[in-house]
């Protein structure tokens, strides 16, 4: 049945009032509405009362806000002390510690006390919602609401239906997420839904690539923040969230999913976790903390040896020719033949590959062969440029193609041999798991992608990443990390596959 979420009168109830519910509390009182504040833990309802008017006080003080919004969004918070009080709302948002037995305890109390027509939503990210609403009555009026932490700065809500959820239910959370201020996305209910499930493939493969020894910590972040366009890399982010956190939801995902080999978890990770080496919280994680700033190293010297010739490969012909401009403008010779001379120094352009492949098929000198990445270009906005040498590559030639691609500036990170380098493996995985969650309909692409870049930050959405990328850039990528390494953990999705092959967006949904 509708419910007018527009409604000047519209009451809501938040259960449990941590740091979700206080901040849905504060959202929801802003948007006008009535909220009905409980916990069962004494005094802590009202703590959370008193926390969101300081912080409201602190918005007004920064002239976000007005006193008369002030005034207004402080009177629409009730701090009540037993779950009788919340018979008078027609929404029931659920923030309580995660686990399964207790959620669904608070539920069919909950069904005892509010009317038939109120909606009961779970803030849950990690559980099942159909689990939760198995226990209740009327598991058609349970659907779920999950925000991210802060709520007020975290402008995205996943409106999550359970098996049996109403459609009227979904909508008017829909609604609701929109009336509070955010951006509200409907998913289906599968582990991680959209956001956490989207946000397996940065940290997995950046973890798998540290583990196969190919880069260090401090590379892999530049890599990705400098050539890859991202805020943050994968394992600043895991020191800022914490291991304590992470760890267990890329375990619960992969194991939700019985052991889907995209998802892997890494044994780095988990051991230190064990070892309490958690992040930013203990002062050490992956990186070292002196008062909360990371130390750092600074990037390899650059080497003043330029080469006397170099042989640029035309395997991909774009890329062959960025990267003989890039030599050109050092001085250096530039070799044009078919073949290099015996004493050229030899670049190569992965795409997926790794040095030592093209070098067996291209039939170069492995000792005088290096690969770079050109995934993302190598001129413009480009900060960075990464070197990959085989596990012959002679010193000087490496150190000769540092000074070539560092000749105007940008700095470059030097890798061990690697199919797919660092930001094709992880770019590839990314829109790989994407391209999934769309194939499997959890949710519509366009909603994937703006679920993903509010939640998680990320440049572009997975879907619009491929695009900026090309769709058969990734596809490409992924066949020969799958070839390389025999892991079905690099199998294309069919909708990536598809859309690759045809040459449309892979934002395109099926008529």
């Amino acid at each position: 049945m509708p419910l007018d979420i527009a409604s000047p009168t519209l009451c809501i109830g938040i259960v449990g009032t941590g740091a979700m519910g206080r901040g849905i509390a504060q959202i929801a009182a802003q948007a006008g509405i009535l909220v009905k504040l409980h916990d069962a833990l004494p005094g802590a309802a009202a703590n959370a009362r008193d926390t969101v008017c300081a912080t409201l006080g602190k918005l007004l003080e920064k002239g976000k806000i007005t006193a008369d919004a002030l005034a207004a969004a402080t009177a629409k918070l009730e701090v009540v002390h037993n779950l009788s009080a919340l018979a008078s709302c027609q929404v029931v948002i659920e923030a309580i510690v995660e686990n399964l037995d207790i959620k669904r305890q608070l539920f069919q109390h909950l069904e005892d006390i509010v009317a038939a027509d109120c909606i009961l939503a779970t803030n849950t990210s990690s559980l099942s919602v159909t689990s939760i609403a198995a226990a209740c009555t009327r598991p058609e009026r349970v659907g779920g609401f999950h925000f991210f932490n802060p709520v007020p700065l975290m402008k995205i809500v996943e409106v999550i239906d359970g098996l049996l959820t109403a459609s009227w239910v979904s909508e008017a959370l829909l609604s609701l997420g929109q009336r509070m201020g955010h951006t509200a996305v409907r998913a289906k209910d599968t582990p991680g839904f959209i956001v956490n499930h989207a946000g397996r493939g940065f940290t997995t493969e950046a973890l798998r690539i540290l583990g196969e020894g190919v880069a260090g910590v401090q590379d892999i972040d530049r890599i990705m923040c400098d050539a890859g366009g991202f805020r943050m890399g994968p394992f600043e982010l895991m020191d800022l969230t914490g291991l304590d956190v992470s760890q267990p939801v890329m375990e619960s995902i992969y194991r939700q999913f019985y052991d889907e080999p995209r998802f892997r978890p890494s044994a780095l990770a988990a051991q230190r976790l064990v070892g309490g080496i958690l992040g930013r919280k203990t002062g050490r994680g992956f990186y070292s903390y002196q008062n909360g700033i990371a130390d750092t190293e600074p990037d390899l010297p650059v080497p003043t040896t330029l080469p006397t010739t170099v042989w640029v490969s035309q395997a991909v012909p774009a890329w062959g020719e960025t990267l003989r401009a890039i030599v050109a403008a050092t001085g250096v010779e530039i070799e044009t033949g078919f073949r290099p001379s015996a004493n050229a120094l030899c670049i190569v352009t992965p795409l997926g590959s790794d040095a030592t492949t093209l070098c067996m098929t291209q039939g170069l000198d492995a000792t005088r062969t290096v690969g770079v990445d050109c995934l993302f270009g190598l001129t413009g906005e480009t900060r960075r440029r990464t070197l990959m040498s085989t596990p012959v590559t002679s010193t000087a030639s490496r150190q000769a193609t540092h000074a070539v691609l560092a000749h105007d500036g940008t700095p470059v990170s030097l890798i061990r041999d690697s199919a797919g380098l660092v930001a094709q493996r992880i770019i590839a995985t990314i829109v790989n798991i994407g391209c999934d969650i769309a194939q499997q309909r959890i949710a519509k692409p366009s909603d994937i992608d703006r679920a993903v870049q509010l939640g998680l930050g990320y440049p572009h959405g997975p879907l619009a990443l491929g695009d900026v990328v090309g769709a058969r850039h990734i596809l490409a990528i992924l066949e020969a990390m799958q070839a390389f390494y025999g892991d079905p953990r690099y199998r294309p999705s069919p909708w990536l596959k598809r859309r690759a092959l045809l040459g449309v967006s892979l934002l395109s949904d099926e008529e």
